[in-house]
């Protein structure tokens, strides 16, 4: 088969389309073919190095595809071996993509518990989209930071597949959601998925957001921050008494200092999240079929042979949903 692989750490051009073994089919594993594959910025860690890959490696979490022992057209889900407790993954979890080969290629093996029926009308750039950023935001959201109808939500960094997701999903229960972006152009998009509006983080805003997003939250904190960045600070200023804070990422600050008194006199809740177990997999499939939610964004699909130029444009920042490899 082909697939991607890259033979060291490194810049996007590390990743060449080569030849490799087909994976085999076991007890407890299902060999998928896959249509589509969805790439995530926990895709750059891993061609950086930062988890350790074994070289040679094929990255990739997210695919959709034929599951060849059936026929049936499914997605696969990433989060392999969480365990049987669902407050946090067991020692065993993994990612797929960072220890085994993942879902760059034309085939790849997962245990047969990792996939799922394809949800009825996504195309298969769409399904492929769907797994990671899915089950992150799902778990973030409900499981974690319990957002309800009528409550209010802040989502920073709009223009990346969690921040699209996140805006979708709460909007689709009947959530209020606001978001941040250093572009106009990103805040009037996530608006036709279902934000209210936004506020610039970057410019005359830098100070300032916090503030500016209650604002548009008729002056009150919100009930719930989505914080994928690492701006812990600021983003409890955007809080209510009382109000939740969920942590997913540390793309723009790897510390947070934080005032502890007003921290407890506030009634904060600080919560940190990953991806996901099979359980929320099962709610946010769920969630889709009951409430009106529209199919993941796709912002760019590029053929398997150029993932080098797909990272490219992902950490350009540029896009605005997800950026997709076709099979």
């Amino acid at each position: 088969m082909k697939a991607i692989i890259q033979e060291a750490y490194g810049a996007p051009d590390v990743l060449r389309l080569a030849d490799r073994p087909d994976p085999q089919a076991r007890d407890g594993w299902t060999v998928v073919e896959l249509r589509a594959a969805a790439l995530n910025w926990h895709d750059v860690l891993v061609r950086e190095g930062k988890y350790s890959s074994p070289l040679p490696h094929t990255p990739g979490a997210d695919g959709a595809g034929i599951d060849l022992s059936t026929g049936e057209e499914v997605v696969i889900l990433p989060s392999l071996w969480w365990g049987g407790d669902e407050s946090a993954p067991g020692s065993k979890w993994e990612i797929l993509g960072d220890h085994r080969p993942g879902t760059y290629a034309e085939r790849v093996a997962v245990p047969t518990e990792c996939i799922a029926p394809k949800p009825t009308g996504l195309s298969w750039a769409e399904a492929a989209a769907l797994p990671l950023v899915g089950l992150t935001v799902y778990r973030a959201l409900f499981s974690r930071a319990r957002l309800q109808k009528g409550e209010s939500l802040l989502v920073l960094g709009a223009g990346g597949g969690v921040a699209t997701t996140a805006v979708m999903l709460a909007a689709a229960v009947g959530a209020r959601v606001v978001v941040t972006s250093s572009a106009d152009e990103k805040i009037d998009q996530t608006r036709n998925i279902g934000a209210a509006g936004g506020v610039r983080y970057d410019g005359s805003g830098a100070d300032s957001w916090p503030e500016d997003a209650r604002e548009l939250n008729g002056g009150a904190g919100f009930d719930v921050v989505l914080d994928s960045v690492g701006t812990w600070t600021q983003s409890i200023r955007a809080l209510r008494p009382g109000g939740r804070l969920v942590v997913l990422g540390a793309s723009r600050a790897e510390q947070a200092p934080i005032d502890i008194r007003p921290f407890y006199f506030g009634q904060y809740d600080l919560l940190g999240t990953t991806m996901g177990s099979p359980h929320d997999f099962a709610g946010l499939l769920g969630l889709m079929a009951e409430h009106d939610v529209p199919p993941p964004v796709i912002d760019r699909a590029f053929p398997l042979d150029r993932a080098a130029d797909a990272h490219t444009y992902l950490a350009s920042g540029a896009g605005f949903g997800k950026v997709v490899l076709e099979i």
